[in-house]
């Protein structure tokens, strides 16, 4: 990988208001730098805002946090994928753990969400993981296996459209991290899936997730196989976020 990706999943945080308030002072606080992307998703009322502020930073990307895979129709509260990309959005999370966990998402759903996506132009970062209980029983890399299965069917050339975030369920908001080693485990394994589907592994961002603080950040983001973060609560801080943005190779 030569661009390191650094996202931000503001989950239900930040209106558009909030959005303004917070760019403005990330901003001021914020260097970019050759070979680094910064990724946010914002709040579904805030996405227009945020990608109106951002408009001429080519680094900087917005994208949805959840999108149904249906173009329109009778689907209330949904959103759709020409929705959010009329809005200005790049990208879209598909399959995030409170998706799944708290919502009922299954993989079936994850893998119309990632080809609607993928249709319409998009990049779907798709979200992986085990509960804690998985890891347990030693199921971490079958679990994760089956979740990547929302990208089986899909060739080389929509493979490599794809971003992948592991996120293990067990570390996501309760300042527990996988260590780098752990993390750097799931990553090669699923790089070596990747190219088992014929896809060009060693170019498609893998990041991790779950309880990433500037304490841990370095570690994580010099580890092999590890692209970037995806990033929750460390991030709604707009001078924190650009700190940690920045930090070094």
């Amino acid at each position: 990988m030569t661009t390191r990706i650094f996202a931000a999943n503001w989950k239900m945080h930040l209106g558009p208001e909030g959005a303004r308030q917070f760019m403005a002072t990330f901003l001021q606080h914020y260097r970019s730098l050759p070979g680094r992307e910064v990724w946010f998703f914002p709040s579904a009322v805030a996405l227009e805002t945020l990608a109106n502020l951002v408009r001429d930073r080519p680094e900087i990307r917005v994208g949805a946090q959840h999108v149904h895979w249906e173009p329109s129709g009778a689907y209330t509260g949904e959103t759709s994928i020409p929705m959010i990309r009329e809005a200005g959005a790049a990208a879209a999370l598909v399959g995030h753990s409170e998706r799944r966990h708290v919502f009922g998402e299954t993989d079936e759903d994850t893998a119309r969400q990632v080809r609607a996506v993928l249709e319409h132009g998009l990049i779907p970062m798709l979200c992986v993981g085990e509960t804690i209980e998985q890891r347990e029983h030693g199921a971490t890399l079958e679990v994760v296996v089956r979740q990547l299965g929302a990208l089986a069917g899909l060739d080389p050339a929509q493979l490599a459209r794809v971003t992948i975030a592991y996120e293990p369920v067990w570390a996501i908001g309760t300042g527990r991290t996988a260590t780098s080693r752990d993390a750097a485990e799931v990553h090669g394994h699923i790089r070596r899936w990747l190219g088992q589907q014929g896809a060009p592994a060693e170019t498609i961002p893998v990041l991790y997730g779950g309880s990433v603080k500037p304490t841990n950040l370095r570690e994580l983001v010099t580890t092999r196989d590890i692209d970037g973060v995806l990033v929750g609560g460390a991030s709604l801080d707009p001078v924190q976020w650009a700190a940690m943005t920045a930090t070094a190779d």
